[in-house]
């Protein structure tokens, strides 16, 4: 230390660019691009406004100190929603942001100390897009403004001797704490239920959380199989990841009679997870278990998992269904990894997510070409860019068709392949081969919350639209937390082809209400069922929205009513919408 240096407290942001190393192999000047405008267009504004100082940049991240709290969250918070709502012919910054404040050593215009290792520690615990501050953060800008913050639990984490307890960012519009989307009662299924929460990661290492996820996600996968179990999907039991948590208050929001719960640290080559599956309405220890292997054998011991559940819970399994549950689809730890995280990134289905999703399951299939998922996921984010975008949807859909053969051919038992053909069959119109494949998908996968949704979708644009209902009821049933999927978006828009024009309004408007997604089809096809309704207000109000959020929206544009089976039913849906004031 310089004779010049001097100790002070500080608020210290650490900043950091999700999936900067992807970025840059795709396209590297154009990166540097956008990094560069980033720093000049919105960092450095934002904050010199707030009397704060860039101390450094580092390729993918920043190092920014303030000398308040409440100026470092106001900041974070404001650089967030600019990046979020930023419009850019270049790659997409999304960023991960920490805060602490504590002890700082100035010294030749750098900082360090504790402080600043603190902040670099609670980074990468932030959601991608989200600001995560330290206790001691916290307790200096609770009350203060509108921000609102959810606790995220305490973390061991590297190099720091005491664990950390952190605080999320409650972002309008990002994922909402279980208690405000617990809008509705979930009642208990008529057959055993459960729900997997997220394993905590014991490593003592963040950039093991893919790891610990991907444990959670195939647990819930490999029950999902059972048709005589109904399983909560992953969305929803994620929205209590590293939660502390009241398992009968959590089995009662999920609607579940039981819950699994568990733990994995993985050292070197060895791996140990510990189990607990817990009675959901007295909070009882039915069994508790601890499995050790090693690393390379994780999917045998998931296994174990897997089967000690089925027989705890009295559960008959058919020939078929043991050996679905058994059947292990890769064994490249990496590559099932990349695949969980490009699973959970496609919703809300916008153009960016879409494409960042396609970017990672390509990935999947780099690290692991004899992987299903990997072809299976490419197939689906081209049939959901066929289905939500303005792209040529029947050459879209021969390509995605093309892609769902090769994951079938790769591995037939793997049920997403089956969902994204009848996905890419419906786009081009082949509507019983639609049918028939989401049907196969629901055999394999029947507590697969997408598998229901697009088997609603191909029941409803072939004629069948109560069966339609029926199915996208189930997939909200089955993922009724998970506030960025369209379930609730499309049960609206099927009341709305039955003519029940004050239920489609009544369900968008609870959508609304509940934050979740809401994109222009939306919007048109309600203000023609205010229209309707004889609620003129109603009608304007959606126009308006229309217009301020997507002035370029057109209906000649949108692919999804070109796809109705029946032409008189999509020209008098076309009528009304056009009636009603919504740009052709």
């Amino acid at each position: 230390m310089s004779s010049g240096s001097e100790r002070r407290l500080a608020a210290i942001v650490a900043a950091d660019v999700v999936g900067f190393s992807r970025m840059m192999v795709q396209d590297e000047a154009s990166t540097i691009g956008a990094m560069r405008a980033v720093e000049r267009d919105i960092l450095e504004p934002v904050v010199a406004a707030r009397g704060g100082r860039i101390v450094k940049t580092m390729g993918d991240g920043f190092l920014i100190e303030f000398a308040s709290a409440v100026a470092a969250v106001e900041a974070a918070a404001i650089v967030q929603g600019r990046l979020a709502s930023a419009a850019s012919d270049g790659p997409r910054v999304e960023m991960r942001i920490g805060i602490h404040v504590g002890d700082i050593v100035f010294d030749a215009d750098d900082i360090f100390g504790e402080g600043v290792n603190i902040a670099a520690r609670i980074e990468p615990l932030a959601r991608p897009g989200g600001v995560s501050i330290s206790d001691d953060t916290y307790r200096q800008v609770r009350g203060r403004g509108a921000l609102q913050w959810q606790d995220g639990g305490t973390h061991e984490v590297k190099n720091i001797a005491q664990p950390i307890r952190i605080w999320h960012l409650q972002a309008p519009g990002a994922e909402h704490a279980p208690e405000q989307v617990a809008d509705i009662p979930l009642p208990l299924p008529d057959k055993p239920s459960i729900a997997v929460l997220p394993f905590d990661n014991m490593s003592g290492d963040p950039e093991q959380e893919h790891f610990a996820d991907g444990m959670t996600e195939d647990l819930i996968t490999d029950l999902s199989k059972i048709s005589g179990l109904f399983v909560v999907a992953r969305n929803s039991t994620f929205v209590f990841k590293r939660k502390s948590v009241d398992i009968p208050s959590v089995a009662r929001k999920l609607g579940v009679r039981h819950v699994l719960e568990g733990s994995i640290r993985k050292r070197g080559d060895k791996v140990r997870i510990n189990v607990q599956l817990i009675d959901g309405q007295t909070g009882g220890h039915l069994w508790a278990e601890r499995f050790d292997g090693p690393l390379a054998e994780v999917f045998e011991l998931q296994d174990d998992v897997c089967a000690m559940v089925v027989e705890a819970l009295k559960v008959r399994l058919s020939g078929d269904e043991a050996f679905r549950v058994a059947e292990i689809h890769t064994r490249n730890i990496e590559a099932y990894e990349v695949f969980v995280q490009a699973k959970a990134t496609p919703y809300p289905p916008i153009p960016e997510r879409i494409n960042a999703a396609r970017q990672l399951f390509e990935k999947v299939v780099e690290l692991d070409p004899d992987f299903a998922g990997g072809h299976a996921g490419i197939a689906w984010m081209i049939g959901f860019a066929a289905l939500t975008g303005h792209g040529d949807a029947r050459a879209m859909g021969e390509r995605a068709e093309e892609l769902a053969r090769r994951a079938i051919e790769v591995d037939e038992n793997f049920g997403l392949s089956h969902m994204v053909l009848g996905l890419a069959r419906l786009v081009q119109r082949d509507y019983e081969g639609a049918l028939a494949a989401t049907d196969r998908a629901l055999a394999l996968l029947p507590n697969d919350a997408d598998a229901h949704l697009f088997s609603g979708i191909a029941n409803a644009f072939t004629g069948h639209v109560d069966a339609g209902l029926v199915s996208v009821a189930q997939a909200f049933r089955l993922n009724a937390h998970f506030i960025n999927a369209p379930y609730l978006n499309i049960s609206a828009f099927f009341q709305f082809i039955k003519g029940d024009y004050a239920g489609a309004v009544a369900t968008h408007e609870r959508n609304i209400a509940r934050g979740g997604p809401v994109g222009p089809p939306a919007l048109a096809w309600s203000a023609s069922a205010y229209q309707l309704l004889d609620d003129a207000g109603g009608q304007k109000r959606m126009l308006d929205m229309l217009a301020e959020r997507w002035p370029a929206f057109r209906l000649e544009g949108w692919n999804l009513i070109g796809l109705m089976k029946n032409p008189a039913e999509r020209d008098r849906l076309l009528g009304l919408m056009i009636e009603a004031g919504v740009p052709v």
